[in-house]
């Protein structure tokens, strides 16, 4: 399987009280601003940890779900329809001055995880405050893809094809913001802002959520055991190829690169490493399989010889790593030892070695914003 990344949904945001800040014409426009901010206050206080809801209740207001991923997906499936709502009423009157000032006023704050500098904050983490309602919809979103993710993979052990479709759904949520909320983030700011609220970023995070679908796929495919080796091959290298566009992304955007933490980059590089050789060794005893043995060999070598300069530097990665290059290795050595007594082939290496292109057969699944449609009147 895919290594695992889980800080995505770790985000912190500072309390929103709309009708504090934003004057309204009427009685039933001030109920749906502190519907707004009720919604709003049960994310807070979850993803702040300064929530005194009990587990018991949490369940009950979930419809009976034990798992967090769960709840914290409907807290945002209830929030975020009220501020597509409430941002298509603000549009309306964006450019007059009070709602330039209340917009001000609300001190929309958020932290990031992926920020480089976010892990080397002693007092905490640091919040990014930007004035521009989309900047709450993106982070909320954003939260929302990243909860989605942790959800599809607490599906891996019970139902893979349930956690492949959420991991598709999330791809979806990133897409969707990284092509229709932040372009105009974008263009109306020039504040310095979190990597979570960037396109590149974005976009990149839902080719991961692809890259993870499809590594589930594979992972189905494999305990089926119907499967050839060549497919397989081409499948764990459309993983690595889509990891591949995930870091192009990545660098299409400006000076952002260099603002993304170190072990997120280094998560994409040993994920893509990962699979380059579980491709390949899948592709060397294809051709084993062929009577092809000394290009097997020599495939097997070259894969085995980068994959070890890519030892990534966390603790649980490099168990992945040793054990993926241990059952390589031992593919290697059982080849070797064949070829040496029976076969005599010669073992081809560089330029020599066939070339083999990945399949990535997995697609975003759309994410469709709901809006609740409430009529707000402001006073500007």
């Amino acid at each position: 399987m895919m290594l695992q990344y889980r800080d995505l949904a770790k985000l912190k945001t500072k309390k929103i009280v709309f009708e504090d800040v934003i004057a309204v014409r009427d009685s039933v426009s001030l109920e749906h601003l502190k519907e707004l901010s009720s919604k709003r206050r049960v994310i807070e206080d979850s993803i702040n940890q300064t929530s005194f809801i009990t587990e018991a209740i949490a369940r009950e207001m979930s419809g009976g779900s034990t798992s967090r991923c769960e709840q914290e997906r409907l807290r945002l499936e209830n929030y975020l329809p009220l501020l597509e709502n409430f941002i298509s009423h603000a549009d309306i009157v964006s450019n007059n001055s009070q709602m330039i000032r209340w917009t001000s006023q609300l001190k929309i704050q958020w932290s990031s995880v992926l920020s480089s500098s976010s892990f080397f904050n002693l007092t905490g983490p640091k919040f990014f405050q930007i004035d521009n309602l989309r900047f709450e919809l993106g982070m909320a979103l954003f939260l929302y893809g990243a909860v989605l993710r942790e959800r599809a993979l607490e599906f891996l052990p019970s139902d893979l094809k349930q956690s492949a479709f959420i991991y598709r759904e999330a791809a979806g949520v990133f897409h969707y913001l990284a092509h229709e909320v932040l372009p105009s983030l974008h263009s109306a700011i020039s504040a310095e802002r979190p990597p979570e609220a960037t396109s590149s970023v974005t976009s990149a995070i839902s080719l991961i959520c692809l890259a993870e679908a499809q590594a589930v796929y594979i992972r189905k495919a494999e305990e089926t055991g119907n499967t050839g080796f060549g497919v397989l091959a081409k499948l764990h290298l459309g993983v690595a190829e889509l990891l591949s566009e995930a870091v192009g992304a990545l660098n299409s955007g400006i000076g952002e690169y260099k603002a993304i933490s170190s072990r997120f980059l280094e998560f994409i590089s040993s994920c893509k490493a990962l699979h380059e050789l579980r491709g390949h060794t899948y592709f060397s005893k294809g051709l084993k399989h062929d009577d092809q043995i000394g290009i097997a060999i020599g495939v097997l070598r070259d894969a085995l010889s980068n994959v070890k300069r890519k030892m990534p530097g966390d603790d649980s990665w490099k168990t992945f790593f040793r054990k993926e290059i241990e059952h390589s290795a031992d593919t290697l050595q059982k080849f070797e030892h064949e070829n040496e007594f029976v076969w005599h082939e010669k073992i081809p290496s560089g330029d020599e070695l066939p070339l083999l292109q990945g399949n990535e057969i997995v697609k975003i699944e759309p994410y469709r914003p709901k809006k609740w449609e409430r009529e707000l009147a402001f006073k500007t």
